[in-house]
């Protein structure tokens, strides 16, 4: 028998989708900071400063919240989804609406379309029945 009090198992399912996230994260960084170094309204200075502790700042809170989703915390979850539905319609709309440099195009595209997959591939599987049912707290 099972220890009704012993913490649920967490599926592969979770564990797939953290990954999935965790791989994400950095390229959406990177398609931001593209955007940021090359677009037609360049950061310079004190804005690209601040620019960068608020990416930096939104990595940590997205990192806190994988690691408390990891745990079975399901509005960490549910942070994470509306999280990954604003990030890909932004990036999505922000890849057909701005002009950009050739090889900022497709520095930014490569980044945002190959996170945007990999977000959304992750919250797929975080909403998964096995996964569902691992989010108790």
């Amino acid at each position: 028998m099972t220890d009704p009090s012993a913490p649920p198992v967490r599926p592969p399912d979770v564990d797939t989708g953290f990954w999935l996230w965790v791989v994400a994260l950095p390229l959406m960084i990177a398609g931001y900071l593209v955007d940021l170094l090359t677009g037609d309204q360049r950061a310079t200075g004190l804005l690209l400063a601040i620019n960068v502790v608020f990416v930096v700042l939104l990595a940590a809170v997205v990192v806190t919240f994988l690691i408390l989703m990891r745990h079975g915390y399901r509005w960490a979850r549910t942070a994470l989804t509306g999280g990954a539905i604003a990030t890909v319609v932004y990036s999505v709309s922000d890849l057909f609406t701005v002009d950009r440099h050739e090889a900022a195009a497709l520095g930014y595209a490569a980044a945002v379309i190959i996170g945007s997959v990999l977000i959304g591939g992750g919250t797929y599987l975080l909403h998964r029945k096995d996964a569902h049912d691992f989010f108790t707290r």
